[in-house]
């Protein structure tokens, strides 16, 4: 069958309609001219003797075409030399006669790395890669390996003084309300942090890749998956984060219209306890210009636990305030229907200053008191009718603020203006403008950081504070930490009601360092923030690092270089047998082939140095770096 694929492939390579962006032939589109019984297609298969005898079937003059067979056959061969096959453009479901159900014209799946893991090893936005997908089937060994928890490497501490100083302390341990940013593949570090934080995250926040249809978008991040490859890079990260959530914690989603409607679906799949609601945050009053409608919003995806209530209410500015009496009226609005509700409230140059006690049923006050340099105000309305407060005695203390004497025509009334309300779906406010309070801020802050279309901070400040604001010790997790918005914004929320709150990123490409870190430590330099302890740490690369380099190589001398290190410490992907290899023939390959060899003999399983293998002479691990990595999982979060 091996020959049969091979006379395939010769005789489809020259239609390019057939091909993949790789210039491999493309099965979903084999299928597909099959499913359809394409004349033009099925003319080209019988133009080869060798693939007309296998799927070809002669009833006197006429050629019946096997479709059930040569489906099965294109589903079933290795497109890609991992261990998923046949699972690279499909979910491995049959039905009882064994045929894939995508293959059926009566079932269609639309998500077919369903049952797939993808690594999703973004490098930059203009370096296009090959994703590393295992399939949970065929593969659980490799994925298993690929979860456990990993070694952590570079620790950096930073506080008040090291800020001022730009030099990092020694990290020798990471403590509990430690605020923490890993570097590398936030797969892994999700996994990796599961061992110390699982069910301890009151809150995750993420703005992940929006996977937009434009090849020409500027996102550092790799937005090129198409749907059913971002949906699984999703689903793997998601399902794990939801173990490190509370019971009662609540995940926030940033996303646009290219992914709304399929994370939505999916959510509802991986949280099915939650409640999911969308609200719409006006980002870009300026507008992108689409072919019918002009953009100036995003969503956030806020997904809560059900029946109960798990968002703080919005403030309301104080020109917007609705007032209103706080003396009762209609029906059962009397003294003698609450008997704790008729009491004074003193004011004393024009602010309401405190309450007295309830009065007697025998007293009868007038509406307003002289008493010295106060005043005291009952409920009783302009027909002198004796009303009620609409808060209790008992209780009253607790709005005073909320509270506002008005003179009028001789006499105090008292008005109750709540500077806060319900939540609403749709957030406008100058503040979320991701120019202004993002870009330019993070331009303040560090001047030349390489990232672009950061959130506004008060964007992700505001919907931090609806999930945590009264959870003033809640932990926080970013697992797409990009310019470090979301870190800014736990401190932004502890400086203004002195809350200990702490966060957690993650972010694996280059700028983590230049932007993300550099950003916090500003953060803290500039609002001198003495009781804030920030550790930085990386996860220990393996293969990663001479993947690294020999994506980066440049000319023949750095290739051959790294080559060497990958001979001697490097991991072997399984199927490459080092005995036969012959460098002589690498060489002899135009360089951009040997690059491409070389990445392909990596194990992808060896990526990063696994916290099992720290001991071992290989791991390349300092002595301190193994004994913090130690205290970081042997340790209370």
């Amino acid at each position: 069958m091996q020959n049969l694929y091979a006379d395939l492939e010769t005789l489809l390579a020259d239609d390019p309609a057939l091909l993949d962006e790789h210039g491999k032939l493309n099965k979903n589109v084999l299928i597909t001219r099959a499913a359809n019984l394409d004349e033009g297609f099925l003319a080209r298969l019988m133009s080869s003797d060798a693939i007309k005898r296998q799927f070809f079937t002669a009833v006197g003059d006429t050629l019946i075409f096997d479709k059930a067979r040569f489906q099965e056959f294109i589903a079933n061969k290795a497109f890609l030399p991992d261990s998923y096959t046949a699972f690279r453009n499909k979910i491995g479901l049959t039905d009882r006669s064994g045929r894939f159900l995508s293959a059926s014209e009566d079932v269609v799946l639309a998500w077919p790395y369903k049952d797939c893991v993808l690594e999703g090893g973004m490098t930059k936005e203009d370096v296009k890669r090959d994703e590393v997908f295992w399939n949970t089937t065929l593969a659980p060994d490799d994925i298993t390996r690929l979860f456990e928890p990993k070694a952590l490497t570079g620790f950096e501490l930073w506080d008040a003084q090291a800020a001022r100083a730009d030099k990092p302390k020694q990290a020798e341990s990471i403590c509990a309300g430690d605020n923490l940013l890993i570097k590398g593949n936030n797969l892994l570090a999700l996994h990796s942090l599961s061992a110390r934080y699982a069910g301890k995250i009151s809150c995750i926040y993420i703005d992940p890749p929006y996977n937009p249809p434009s090849a020409s978008n500027t996102f550092l991040y790799n937005n090129r998956f198409n749907h059913s490859s971002w949906l699984t890079f999703m689903k793997n990260r998601l399902e794990v984060a939801k173990l490190l959530l509370k019971r009662d914690g609540s995940m926030i989603i940033a996303i646009d219209e290219n992914e709304f409607f399929f994370l939505g679906a999916m959510i509802h799949e991986i949280f099915p306890e939650h409640e999911i609601h969308f609200i719409s945050i006006v980002h870009n009053p300026r507008g992108v210009q689409g072919a019918n409608f002009s953009y100036i919003n995003e969503y956030a995806l806020f997904v809560i636990p059900k029946n109960q209530k798990s968002i703080g209410d919005r403030k309301i500015d104080q020109d917007e305030v609705d007032w209103s009496n706080l003396r009762n009226w209609g029906t059962e609005s009397e003294r003698s229907d609450a008997k704790n509700c008729f009491y004074a409230v003193k004011v004393k140059d024009g602010e309401v200053v405190g309450f007295g006690e309830v009065l007697d049923d025998n007293i009868h006050p007038n509406q307003t008191v002289e008493d010295g340099d106060e005043y005291e105000v009952f409920p009783i309305d302009t027909k002198g009718v004796e009303r009620k407060w609409r808060y209790a005695r008992q209780s009253v203390d607790e709005i005073r603020h909320l509270l506002r004497a008005v003179w009028r025509k001789g006499h105090y009334e008292i008005e109750l203006g709540k500077d806060f309300g319900m939540m609403r779906t749709v957030w406008f406010d100058t503040r979320y403008d991701a120019n202004a309070y993002g870009t330019q801020l993070l331009k303040e802050l560090v001047p030349g950081c390489e990232f672009t279309f950061p959130k506004s901070l008060w964007t992700v400040h505001d919907c931090l504070r609806a999930a945590v604001g009264e959870n003033k010790t809640a932990i926080v997790l970013d697992f797409f930490g990009g310019s470090g918005t979301t870190g800014h914004a736990v401190l932004e929320l502890n400086k203004a009601d002195g809350g200990t709150r702490s966060f957690i990123m993650t972010e694996q490409l280059a700028y983590v360092r230049t932007c993300t870190r550099q950003r916090i430590i500003e953060v803290i330099k500039r609002d001198d923030l003495q009781d804030v302890r920030f550790v930085y740490a990386e996860l220990a690369e393996a293969n990663e690092a001479f993947a690294i380099r020999i994506r980066s190589a440049v000319d023949d001398g750095a290739l051959a270089a790294v080559a060497a290190d990958v001979r001697e410490k490097g991991w072997w992907r399984y199927k490459v047998d080092q005995s036969l290899w012959d460098w002589d023939e690498w060489a002899s390959l135009v360089f951009d082939e040997r690059k491409q060899v070389l990445l392909d003999s990596l194990d992808a399983n060896h990526l990063y140095v696994n916290y099992g293998d720290i001991d071992d002479a290989d791991s390349g691990l300092s002595m301190e770096d193994i004994a913090v990595t130690k205290a970081f999982y042997e340790g209370e979060a």
